[in-house]
């Protein structure tokens, strides 16, 4: 199915951000069946804290088709979005968001709140959950274990 193949793809890009001692969150934008635009943490490296995997890669999807409404087009993210990202997600009209991981502690599509679909925007983003979760949240349990044995 082609949801698990470009998870994965977000999946390699969370690996990126987990070499580069980021949270290993990454997310690819998908349109007409092909990736648009690629992303992983950066907040770190950057020291920005708006450098999320989502963020970048809304902005590298509106650079690529020159707009800002990413009409038709798919996120996929191996970590349930943060409300800045969904929010993001809201403003460039992403049509739908395929979730690796739940994020139980700051998630705002579904965990915490759901700002996609429970409040009267002017856009709603579709929600598919648990695409290739057990893979997402290794990456991320493996690399809190990693930094916890560093302190």
């Amino acid at each position: 199915m082609l949801e698990h193949k470009f998870m994965k793809e977000a999946i390699k890009e969370a690996k990126k951000a987990a070499d580069k001692l980021e949270v290993p969150v990454g997310c690819v934008i998908v349109k007409d069946g092909k990736i648009i635009a690629r992303a992983h943490n950066q907040k770190e490296s950057k020291t920005d804290t708006t450098k999320h995997a989502e963020i970048i890669a809304i902005q590298k999807a509106s650079k690529k088709l020159e707009a800002w409404r990413l009409l038709d087009c798919e996120m996929y993210v191996t970590l349930e979005p943060c409300s800045m990202c969904a929010g993001a997600m809201i403003q460039a009209r992403i049509k739908k968001v395929y979730i690796g991981a739940m994020d139980e502690k700051t998630g705002a599509c579904g965990s915490v709140l759901n700002l996609l679909q429970d409040y009267p925007f002017n856009h709603k983003v579709g929600i598919e959950i648990g695409i290739e979760k057990e893979e997402c949240e290794k990456i991320l349990k493996e690399f809190f274990k990693k930094l916890r044995q560093k302190k």
